[in-house]
């Protein structure tokens, strides 16, 4: 008994001297005023779970609104806004202290939130009133509702900041919002069951998953960059209906916008659409149901969420093959990438935590630079992530 008392022991001192040497080996410094947060919703816990990037440790549980969903991050400001389905508002928390510091009311059933790019603006679709709300986030207030089609899911706001793409689920349309003058300018029919978008980087086009009739539309956005001379326009229009697998649940854009990745729930595989032509160019098996992907910065790897086998995908998209297979907790749905892109964070729904999988250099006779970090307990039932890194614009604190 003495001797298994003593192998526990310098078990648990090996771990935790191979864990500091990982953490002087493999994170930075970067300052006493660094910080970097994931921010997590707990639908069923009426919480967002925040853990500390720098330490992979739980940082605080901060109650929001009811049945809390969808989660953003200000890109010009240290501010967090999570969507509350349950109590129809808006918790905004401020990054810095960790805290709800407002709370913005909308209309009927919320579930997703986009900020601009110059982070003035959110948009807030509300599926049980037919409406986008528009907030003005300097003042923390409704700017206006804006009707649109019938249950809408997703509000997405372009890279210019001109035009709002809406996916109406309920009665199959797509409703285009001129973002300068708060109204609608088109509504174009697309396909069956609309819901993910994706907007590519000269907001020149849009692209909205279809579940309900296994395709992707292509919309032309009339008023982008490249087409709002009065010489050129032209309006807003469906160049392509695509084809790909069955119930296609969610869009993933490479950065530079060549490649849109799409994961086809009950095809258990990605398609790949070529952007620029729109063109699947190709599909591959990942694994059981796969329901989000994230792309890295630098175009090379996307990792997909196998909500079916409990697992994540490793799959490189210039060799065009799968890499790895790393197993997660169950459930596994959003992803969300570390600043350095060394870390994927995969919330496991079902379980109730994060899995962190760590990207390094193999050490000999490991089959794959992947591994599994730590899994870090959250709340129950988290629906989405969001990282936000940034420097501390008051005075420091741990």
């Amino acid at each position: 008994m003495k001797k298994l008392l003593i192998f526990i022991v310098l078990v648990a001192l090996l771990g935790a001297l191979g864990w500091w040497y990982y953490r002087e080996q493999a994170f930075p410094d970067y300052g006493p005023t660094y910080r970097e947060y994931a921010y997590i919703t707990n639908g069923k816990s009426n919480s967002v779970s925040v853990i500390d990037l720098r330490t992979f440790q739980s940082a605080k549980t901060i109650a929001v609104g009811l049945d809390p969903t969808g989660v953003a991050a200000n890109g010009k400001k240290n501010e967090i806004y999570v969507v509350n389905t349950g109590s129809n508002n808006v918790s905004v928390i401020d990054a810095e202290k960790n805290a709800v510091v407002a709370t913005i009311g909308v209309h009927g059933r919320p579930y997703f939130i986009d900020v601009s790019e110059d982070g003035k603006r959110a948009y807030v679709a509300n599926s049980g009133s037919a409406n986008v709300s528009v907030l003005d986030l300097e003042k923390r207030v409704v700017l206006t509702n804006i009707r649109v089609g019938s249950g809408p899911g997703l509000a997405r706001v372009s890279p210019d900041g001109t035009s709002v793409v809406v996916s109406n689920r309920s009665d199959n349309t797509v409703s285009l919002i001129d973002a300068k003058l708060l109204r609608v300018r088109a509504t174009l029919p697309v396909c069956q069951q609309p819901e993910d978008i994706a907007i590519l980087p000269d907001s020149s086009k849009a692209f909205v998953a279809c579940s309900g009739s296994s395709q992707v539309a292509s919309i032309a956005l009339a008023n982008s960059a490249k087409t709002n001379s009065t010489t050129d326009s032209k309006p807003d229009r469906v160049l392509a209906l695509l084809d790909v697998g069955r119930t296609p649940v969610s869009l993933a854009l490479k950065p530079d916008g060549g490649e849109l990745i799409v994961c086809d729930f009950d095809s258990d595989s990605i398609s790949i659409i070529e952007t620029g032509n729109d063109e699947v160019g190709s599909s591959a098996l990942v694994g059981q149901h796969p329901t989000h992907a994230v792309v890295t910065l630098d175009n090379s790897r996307l990792y997909a969420s196998n909500f079916g086998s409990n697992s994540v995908a490793v799959y490189d998209i210039d060799v065009g093959r799968r890499l790895a297979t790393v197993a997660v907790g169950s459930r596994p749905d959003g992803l969300a990438l570390s600043q350095d892109q060394n870390y994927l964070l995969v919330l496991d729904t079902q379980a109730g935590d994060v899995t962190v999988i760590q990207k390094r250099t193999p050490r000999k006779l490991e089959p794959t630079e992947y591994s599994l970090l730590t899994m870090i307990p959250v709340g129950v039932q988290p629906n989405a992530i969001v990282v936000k890194a940034f420097r501390m614009t008051g005075p420091a604190r741990k």
